[in-house]
């Protein structure tokens, strides 16, 4: 998540940031006040027929397995048929923590340091309706089925795939020393692999609101095929596009059948458009399980959205299952996505994950949303205010943040990251409001924040790329300063409002805009950094499009339900003229034009450009600057605009995409020199100046580059300098013109040593033989 103008204010509180970044966390169900905390919303208790079994209460037959030394315990209750094998349980193992194989049985095993109880739950299939299903549960011994602070048991009996499990688990009910125990709840596994819960995406009606965790043994390993590679790419080669799985095909305009709409199978499908363009690198929003419906659990004025975006984790392992193809489920949804990837892959495209491991959809104290962690032991899973009645501290303005850098929560997350690596094989991950990652467990920042340290020297995430979002909402803005071990990018934040600032025409910013485009060496060029650990953007999936940048002054969120009150105010926008949509010709023609202005910069600066999906046909949200909840055109990709605009808009930008990747000096794996770039600027202090021309040299071969931004509102005569020798200038880019002379690939040779820069507009010349 991003809010525009972070910087300003550094020192902001928690709920303003919470107001500005991201709306506040939503009311919860109330807690009763003769169950403490125990949630009164009936949707939390599963209707089922429940059989316990533990040592004090169940009538059992004791047998030995064919293991010498090992206590079993067979299931005598309940069956439904005479063919059922009975369960027979023994103590397990505490490593690996989820569920494994192991002895001819499966070991379930999951970490509680606080807890005084904990219960397996199976929901077993065969034993009844799909509607009915018989729950099982088996209350887990201290003396047998615990090591250190780990419970586990193994379950011999049950099949390879398609159980449902989760666990009760019951403890010290001191609210005042952070416990927050309800055992009346089935909780999610931390370390599922799969998710079972809904099959389609934003559909309530008739679809169960429990969460199991799941597995499956029995599909053969995904086949990545004899001739795949990874594309390990260089992080200077990179041009990402930050995009949503979903809102890429999920609109009818996508052509694709309505059980593919949406979905990983969907993506693929699209990938021509991918390569058309010319980006090389995906970097989807979350598709870590997630509820797409936590607005909807009670009457609340947000209750009418979705949240599309996908910053309310479940479970940190497990694929997004709504994105499967026509409600397919867990396991189709892990296949697919791993068939997305492939086929990414293939196209010579990389996958960069949007991660969110600073908070969980668990909410807040005063409204909490028991899942997982809360239930497992809060006290160790999220940071706690220890001097106000232990309440969840929240860095994230979600109501809660993740312990990041406790032990165990620290290698909870280094083990999601190699799972989606080795399981996956993702390429990368961009850290959602990373901040939060370099904080202590009571929110004290840490100079060597051991999680972002062991992320950065981890063997296995050793060939990924790793961007932090290096602010969160507590006000912590470590841009150009975050712990990196010269390892980790960041969102560059300041490019982003120098870049806006400028070519809008705010004046005293030419030196910033100079500062920015060559890299940002007052930022990153320390130590071992590169100019490649810059990712530059202009646009983001928070806050407005490219297009509503330069048609809205202000947010216009209504649509939100919270009066305007949500989103950020400080968007370094201009609407040229006109609020909104407009039939203005004159208007129109000047946002063209800065559109293309702000994607010339993007392309030419030094460091990693990241563009939004969208914004190569010109989509507009209509100023709607935080769109997370509308699972609709707002947000999702408008292909028939695409077509409309294929010959203009696009092509404009694809061309200057691929401008970029045919020149290595505009991606250069290490900072200008005074000989790499000459600036053609003698008033650098003249605040009233918005005019900045330059030349980036070839030392090779001699193909320099001339650059000229003209952010004034009249035109400028520049005098273009003398090429490099036996060399002449061909004019690639005026923003001036009308496609297709925009941009010619080519070139058109110039004569003269003049050029007439039209308001608003740049030039792009190119030096050739």
């Amino acid at each position: 998540m991003d809010s525009v103008g972070t910087n300003r204010t550094p020192l902001r509180s928690v709920a303003a940031a919470a107001s500005a970044t991201r709306s506040s966390a939503l009311p919860r169900p109330h807690r009763h006040p003769a169950l403490g905390n125990r949630l009164t919303d009936p949707r939390n208790f599963v209707v089922a027929r429940v059989q316990r079994f533990d040592a004090a209460r169940s009538t059992v037959a004791r047998a030995q397995s064919g293991k010498a030394g090992r206590s079993v315990i067979r299931e005598m209750g309940h069956t439904s048929s005479d063919s059922e094998m009975p369960l027979n349980y023994s103590s397990g193992k505490a490593f690996p923590l989820g569920v494994s194989q192991a002895d001819g049985g499966l070991n379930f095993a999951i970490f509680s340091q606080h807890a005084s109880s904990v219960t397996l739950c199976l929901k077993l299939p065969e034993r009844g309706t799909q509607d009915d299903v018989e729950i099982v549960e088996f209350a887990l011994d201290r003396q047998k089925n615990k090591t250190g602070d780990i419970w586990h048991v193994s379950v011999e009996g049950l099949p390879a795939s398609g159980v449902l499990y989760g666990y009760r688990i019951n403890g010290p009910q001191g609210w005042q020393q952070g416990h927050r125990f309800d055992d009346s709840v089935i909780l999610l596994d931390p370390y599922a692999k799969l998710v079972s819960g809904r099959k389609y995406f934003g559909v309530d009606k008739d679809e169960p609101r429990q969460l199991f965790g799941t597995y499956d043994f029995n599909s053969s390993p995904f086949d990545w095929g004899d001739d795949y590679r990874l594309p390990n790419l260089p992080e200077s080669d990179l041009v990402i596009y930050e995009m949503n799985v979903r809102a890429f095909t999920a609109d009818e305009s996508s052509g694709l059948g309505p059980a593919v709409r949406g979905s990983y199978l969907g993506l693929i499908d699209k990938i021509p458009h991918l390569l058309e363009l010319g980006v090389n690198a995906v970097e989807l929003l979350p598709v870590f399980e997630f509820d797409e419906l936590e607005f909807k659990r009670f009457p609340n004025p947000r209750d009418h959205m979705v949240n599309t975006w996908g910053y309310s984790t479940i479970n940190f392992f497990a694929p997004m299952s709504r994105y499967a193809s026509a409600g397919g489920g867990p396991v189709a949804a892990s296949k697919e996505l791993k068939q997305m990837v492939k086929a990414l892959h293939n196209a010579g495209i990389e996958v960069i994950l949007d991660v969110v491991y600073n908070h969980t959809n668990e909410a807040d104290d005063a409204n909490p949303y028991m899942t997982s962690f809360r239930g497992i032991d809060n006290k160790v899973y999220y940071m706690l205010d220890l001097n106000n009645n232990p309440q969840l501290l929240n860095f994230s303005g979600c109501g809660n943040t993740l312990n990041c850098n406790h032990p165990v929560v620290k290698e909870l997350v280094l083990d999601s990251l190699r799972h989606w690596v080795k399981e996956y094989h993702i390429d990368g991950f961009r850290f959602d409001l990373a901040s939060v990652l370099c904080r202590g467990p009571d929110g004290s920042p840490l100079d060597a924040p051991p999680l972002i340290k062991e992320i950065a020297k981890d063997s296995v995430l050793s060939r990924c790329k790793i961007i932090a979002e290096p602010w969160d909402c507590g006000g912590l803005y470590l841009v150009g300063r975050f712990p990196n071990w010269d390892r980790w990018a960041e969102w560059n934040g300041q490019y982003r409002d120098g870049i806006r600032r400028f070519i809008k025409g705010d004046p005293g910013l030419k030196g910033v805009f100079a500062t920015r485009v060559s890299g940002s060496a007052d930022l990153y060029q320390v130590n071992n950094r590169k100019p490649y650990h810059s990712v530059n953007f202009i646009i983001a999936h928070d806050g407005f499009t490219l297009c509503d940048l330069v048609s809205y002054n202000s947010k216009h969120n209504d649509a939100n339900g919270e009066c305007g009150r949500d989103g950020c105010n400080d968007n370094y926008s201009w609407n040229c003229g006109v609020e909104g949509e407009t039939n203005d010709l004159i208007v129109r023609r000047l946002r063209s034009r800065q559109m293309k202005n702000f994607h010339v910069a993007l392309m030419i600066s030094q460091g990693t450009p990241m563009m939004l999906m969208g914004d190569e046909y010109g989509h507009t949200r209509y100023g709607n600057n935080n769109s997370y909840g509308h699972d609709t055109h707002i947000n999702n990709f408008q292909w028939g605009q695409l077509e409309e605009r294929k010959d203009g808009h696009f092509r404009f930008f694809s061309e200057m995409i691929k401008f970029r990747h045919n020149h290595p000096i505009l991606r250069r794996d290490r900072f200008l020199s005074k000989n790499d770039v000459t600036w053609h600027e003698d008033c650098w202090e003249n605040q009233e100046s918005k005019f900045l021309a330059f030349t980036i040299h070839d030392q090779n071969s001699g193909g320099d580059i001339y650059l000229a931004f003209n952010a004034h509102e009249y035109f400028v005569d520049a005098i273009i300098p003398p090429p490099p020798q036996h060399k002449s200038w061909s004019r690639v880019v005026d923003t001036n013109l009308e496609s297709p002379n925009d941009i010619v690939p080519e070139g058109v040779s110039l004569t003269g040593s003049g050029y007439r820069i039209a308001p608003y507009s740049c030039i792009l010349l190119k030096a050739k033989p």
